[in-house]
């Protein structure tokens, strides 16, 4: 009974002091992956907590379930506009960019490491696939709200990568173990098996436990945990018979998150904090597992691997995989950067310590300093690429406040917002605010009583005000209710510019109008039609063409067709 004392205290310990310690992230950027990991680490054997922990059966199972608990969190907030935007790209870099990264990374491993070459590619492998974990918490962690198509392909990506990753992994240790030299026609199929179950089963069990939040009633924190276990089961059952539960719970996941299961907002609530747990645990694991005294014997390598691996593998393989999609330089320039290692590389590298090859150690501390090297490096440098090469788009303005209704409200939502200073409805008149669609302001808030809007009078500083409304309407809600905070450089009006024009006005109208050249061809199009072709592939909001003194920028999007425009002179665009 002493000694399980003595666990608890440690855990919880270990977990307050990582929670407490990323106030570190906050105030120095950095990335905060990076700060549990450091906590871990110097609790290990090697750090003043001195503890000693080398189960690597016990690691990677921890790590396995704390990974699909994120997948989870993950798919729950991927919108499925996400998936119109960014589903092609990310396949492909899934699949054949993890495939690219594995090669140039495992020939160069062989060489510097003077491994054999499947030796060497099974470094390759290891370290091929980005880390959901990672990605999740970087991109928003950060605050940073990226165009759409950015940050749909990388976070597709990063969560349904891992089959492909695992593949590699375990094919290159059944060759090794085995003796045998390249792969076969049995890899093909155990990929198609891998992607065909996950994918079956992520669709199937996400909409079977949605049905189940409808048909049947509990408590309403029981709806979360319903939703976890559903999760884990999917995972479980789907590893079990040979396919990737990492893609069937990220599946699972997106499809709750976008059919609105009941208490859909009582769950996103909770699996955000769950996610968050199963991040710190994991990390504070990894680097208790991790002995730097030991790392340092493979560093010079290790470093070169990283290297080559950051600035030649994974640039190389975006390149490839997005040139059908003709994806603009600085987004291509930025998704290559954003190829965050985490810890998916090192549970992949517990799988040849589990199956006693002879480089197992090797394998496992390259993966832990590429880990280091991509937290540190481009983790830290994350935000800071985004504004540069101008990813980044305003932030959507959110309530304060959501309650879901559940089904008989007719998808009706009541929003709370509190009134910051500098908020458009300032000083107008509660009972006259016009607002968007069927919203309808139900009351206001003011010292502690509850107004009607006749009663309220003229709206002030401080006020929480209650509005029912669709989730259609949010957004124009948000315009009205909520502060501006986002930073100067990306204040709408800096952003879009002054005036907004509707899509289909035709091109030689407006060309005419603001003085602009017309290109062949286009006199005929709509200002919608000109801008899809300009820019190819799917639209979305923050796409800019230059056209004459002139920068249209996509303001709105709907149904991959432009809706409205922005009009702005980039006389002081960096």
């Amino acid at each position: 009974m002493e000694l399980i004392n003595q666990f608890v205290l440690a855990g919880a310990a270990l977990l307050l002091l990582a929670i407490l310690a990323s106030a570190l992230s906050y105030r120095t950027g950095m990335p905060l992956l990076l700060v549990f990991l450091a906590v871990g680490m110097l609790a290990g054997e090697d750090g003043p907590g001195g503890i000693v922990f080398n189960d690597t059966g016990i690691a990677y199972s921890i790590g396995s379930v704390a990974l699909a608990v994120i997948l989870l969190g993950g798919g729950l907030n991927t919108r499925a506009e996400s998936f119109r935007a960014g589903l092609r790209p990310a396949a492909g870099l899934a699949t054949l960019g993890v495939l690219i990264t594995c090669v140039i990374t495992g020939l160069f491993a062989a060489w510097v490491l003077d491994f054999g070459l499947l030796q060497g590619m099974l470094v390759g492998a290891v370290a091929s696939s980005t880390d959901a974990a990672a990605v999740f918490a970087l991109l928003h962690a950060k605050g940073l709200t990226l165009k759409q198509r950015v940050s749909a392909t990388l976070e597709i990506e990063s969560g349904s990568n891992d089959p492909m990753a695992v593949i590699l992994t375990i094919v290159l240790l059944d060759l090794i173990t085995a003796g045998q030299g390249l792969p076969g026609w049995d890899t093909l199929s155990l990929f198609a098996l891998q992607m065909g179950m996950g994918l079956v089963a992520g669709i199937g069990g996400g909409r079977l436990l949605v049905w189940l939040t409808h048909r049947l009633r509990m408590e309403p924190g029981m709806y979360p945990m319903l939703i976890l276990a559903g999760g884990l089961t999917l995972y479980g059952l789907t590893t079990v018979l040979g396919g990737s539960g990492y893609l069937a719970i990220y599946l699972a996941g997106v499809v709750i998150g976008n059919r609105a299961p009941r208490e859909s907002r009582n769950i996103l609530q909770v699996h955000g904090g769950l996610s968050w747990l199963a991040q710190i645990g994991m990390f504070l694991m990894l680097g208790l597992l991790a002995t730097p005294s030991r790392l340092l014997d493979d560093a010079p390598a290790a470093l070169a691997i990283a290297l080559v691996l950051m600035f030649v593998a994974r640039p190389l393989a975006v390149w490839l995989c997005l040139l059908p999609f003709r994806f603009p330089p600085r987004e291509q320039i930025f998704i290559a950067w954003v190829g965050l290692r985490g810890a998916v590389p090192i549970i992949l590298a517990l799988f040849p310590l589990l199956a006693g090859v002879p480089e197992a150690h090797t394998v496992l501390d390259v993966a832990f300093f590429v880990v280091l090297i991509s937290l540190t490096l481009q983790g830290w440098s994350i935000p800071y690429l985004a504004r540069r090469l101008r990813l980044e788009v305003p932030p959507a303005p959110e309530a304060d406040e959501r309650f879901d209704l559940g089904a008989g409200a007719n998808g009706h939502t009541l929003f709370g917002y509190r009134l910051a200073p500098q908020t458009p409805v300032l000083d107008r008149s509660a009972a006259d605010l016009a607002l968007p669609g069927t919203a309808r302001l139900i009351t206001v808030l003011r010292n502690g009583a509850a107004l009607s809007p006749e009663a309220a009078g003229n709206l002030a500083t401080g006020d929480v005000v209650y509005v029912l409304a669709r989730q259609d309407d949010s957004a124009a809600l948000g315009e009205l209710l909520v502060s501006a905070t986002a930073p100067a450089y990306l204040e709408k009006r800096q952003f879009y510019g002054d005036f907004t024009v509707g899509s289909e006005a035709d091109m030689a109208s407006v060309a005419e109008l603001y003085g602009l050249p017309l290109p062949e061809g286009a006199a005929r199009m709509t200002l919608a039609d000109f801008l899809a072709d300009r820019l190819h592939g799917v639209p979305v909001a923050g796409d800019r063409f230059r056209l004459g003194n002139i920068e249209f920028v996509v303001r709105e999007v709907e149904d991959e067709r432009i809706t409205r425009v922005g009009l702005r002179i980039p006389t002081h665009l960096q």
